[in-house]
């Protein structure tokens, strides 16, 4: 992978964006084999950040009544049913007996998603008012006064995380809650788990604490358990809020390999002023072949004269 400001690992963005003196960068680790799905998250985040409610209709997915990320849903919890073959190390909690076709088991894997703070983040990339911003956190927030509802940081995010609110245009997501961090205070959605399943702290500490926990899982004969997002490596140079999953990222509505959207822009431009140059090239070519006849002519006619 090509190493720059847009791809490829990097130590510290916030330093990179121009925070001397940042302090160690921060993240989420969200636990999906904790989680009981009580949505406490969501609500704490609601109230924190003021956020308007966003439905309250049944969505016909298990108790899932907000579907997805969301400009008025910074916090997600999402509930997956699975009908199961019985056995083979899978967690016990939640099952249900007899649920399945064939005599298997169902159980429900519950996740809390939430906007990942990529160490590449695209929205910020493309943000032509400077909205967006990287915190001396490693963060990256919105400031919606600056928003002016252009919508380019919307298919800029690999996850589909940020959102323009339809009644006036403006795009919001989570902040980690950056006034609660800049007080000394952990972010609310993390402060009101009941499980921790939603752990926050400096980023290399909760990469080494979640690498012990798979590892930990694995030995109970949990075979599924897998990090996701946790790689500076991978296509976003490693997320700043990363997960424990039981199963194929696909399963909780994730991309199994994201990818930054402004990776090529280097190589797009390039390729662009190569052609913008062949094209004033040929242009300038095309006007010298069609001033040749007449210069030709003009010779002829003079020698003529003289002859």
């Amino acid at each position: 992978m090509t190493h720059h400001l847009l791809s490829g690992p990097e130590h510290d963005p916030a330093r990179d964006a121009g925070h001397e003196n940042a302090p160690p960068r921060v993240g989420f680790f969200t636990d999906t084999s904790v989680c009981i799905g009580c949505k406490a998250c969501e609500v704490a985040c609601k109230e924190w950040n003021a956020i308007p409610e966003d439905g309250m209709a049944f969505t016909g997915m298990s108790y899932d009544n907000t579907q997805g990320l969301g400009a008025s849903t910074w916090r997600h919890v999402a509930f997956v049913e699975q009908s199961v073959p019985t056995g083979g190390g899978r967690t016990r909690l939640p099952l249900v007996s007899g649920g399945g076709t064939g005599g298997g088991e169902v159980r429900w894997l519950m996740s809390s998603d939430v906007c990942k703070h990529c160490t590449h983040a695209a929205c910020l990339d493309v943000c032509p008012t400077g909205s967006l911003f990287r915190t001396e956190f490693g963060t990256v927030v919105v400031q919606d006064d600056i928003c002016n509802g252009c919508g380019y940081c919307v298919p800029a995010c690999p996850y589909g995380v940020i959102e323009q609110r339809p009644s006036d245009g403006r795009a919001f997501k989570c902040t980690m809650c950056y006034d609660r961090l800049g007080a000394g205070l952990e972010p609310a959605c993390a402060k009101a788990c009941p499980t921790e399943s939603i752990q926050f702290g400096e980023l290399d500490e909760l990469r080494e604490r979640a690498a012990l926990r798979v590892d930990q899982l694995h030995k109970e004969g949990v075979t599924d358990a897998r990090l996701y997002g946790h790689d500076p490596q991978d296509g976003v140079g490693g997320d700043g809020a990363f997960f424990l999953l039981l199963d194929e990222p696909e399963v909780y509505g994730l991309p199994p390999a994201p990818v930054v959207t402004t990776r090529d822009l280097p190589v797009m431009w390039r390729h662009a002023a190569t052609a913008a140059l062949s094209l004033m090239g040929g242009f300038a070519l095309s006007f010298a072949l069609s001033a040749l006849p007449a210069r030709t002519g003009r010779t002829r006619t003079g020698r003529r004269g003289r002859a």
